[in-house]
């Protein structure tokens, strides 16, 4: 009876041993997900239990980097490591310089004769460029003024906005996407100024804690006041402009129902000419007439009417007679 125990005791320690073995394969915390700058360095950690033989990290199903209790095995200059004894733990983390926008996807921890394994995702941005262009502006005081920022090359496109370092009367601006490309945003400030300062466009990362600006100075001049040459010319024009309405409203307007020509009042008196023409032979011949007495008067043949019109003298009062 005594040897079974003793052989059940041993089987027992061999589990045990077994048992310990295994644990020493355990990943207790795997890495985080990570967004990172393009060029910039990306840090992921993986935390396993004593015992370990071989850790290895791969990047979208790549072996780049594996790590002995010795020391490690580095193939690309880019991926390094460092260790850390936390709690009787190990920490091996993986170091990516230089991160490149190729280099986003997944991350994997594993050990060596383990199916266990943790995973994270590698996010990398990019910081394009930020411009407004035209660079320093001069602008009239109180007139209304637009001021453009282009940010173009950024993965995703960056938030814009405006930092106003002038006193200015009002100001709004709005940001949209270009249209024939994703990776590229225009901000247009709307704002009407009132004094010198500095107009700043400020593009920041969405997620990370990155922003890269632009500033400019803005110049407030007085708006420029007329010359008296442009007011002549000006005045001119109008009056010329006036002119040609007029002369257009006059030729295509209707007849003047109250306009009194003097044509047929300088007709009528040409009618009369040759009868006045005779009646100044008549009063030359009748001139010559003898005297017949305060009684006795030239007459006319019967029938005919005589009309009496007064002409240039008030004294003298011509008879014609109308053929």
């Amino acid at each position: 009876m005594e040897g079974r125990w003793k052989g059940i005791s041993t089987v027992l320690v061999i589990l045990a041993g077994l048992a310990a073995s295994g644990s020493s394969y355990q990943i207790i915390e795997g890495p985080k997900n990570a967004t990172v700058l393009e060029g910039s360095e990306a840090r992921f950690n993986c935390t396993v239990s004593q015992g370990w033989k071989l850790i290895m990290w791969a990047l979208n199903g790549t072996v780049v980097l594996s790590i002995t209790p010795s020391e490690p095995i580095i193939t690309n200059d880019r991926f390094t490591s460092a260790s850390y004894q936390e709690g009787g733990n190990s920490i091996s983390e993986m170091i990516i310089h230089d991160v490149q926008l190729r280099d986003a996807g997944h991350i994997k921890c594993s050990l060596q004769n383990s199916d266990r394994d943790a995973s994270a995702f590698l996010s990398v941005q990019v910081m394009g460029a930020l411009l407004i262009p035209g660079g320093n502006l001069v602008v009239a005081e109180d007139e209304p003024c637009n001021v453009t920022c282009h940010a173009w090359g950024w993965i995703p496109p960056p938030g814009i906005s405006w930092d106003i370092g002038l006193p200015v009367s009002h100001s709004s601006y709005h940001s949209v996407l270009e249209p024939n490309n994703p990776q590229s945003a225009v901000s247009v400030l709307t704002l009407t100024p009132q004094g010198n300062g500095t107009l700043t466009c400020v593009a920041t990362m969405k997620g990370l804690h990155a922003h890269k600006s632009v500033t400019v100075n803005l110049t407030v001049v007085q708006p420029p006041l007329e010359s008296s040459y442009q007011s002549e010319i000006r005045k001119s024009a109008s009056v010329k402009t006036n002119k040609e309405t007029f002369e257009t409203n006059l030729e295509s307007g209707s007849e003047n129902l109250g306009y009194h020509s003097d044509e047929p009042r300088t007709a009528k008196l040409a009618s009369f000419a040759p009868v006045s023409s005779e009646s100044s032979v008549q009063e030359q011949h009748s001139s010559r007439q003898p005297y017949q007495g305060p009684d006795r008067r030239w007459r006319g043949p019967a029938g005919r009417p005589q009309v009496s019109f007064p002409v240039a003298s008030p004294r003298t009062v011509r008879n014609v007679t109308l053929v």
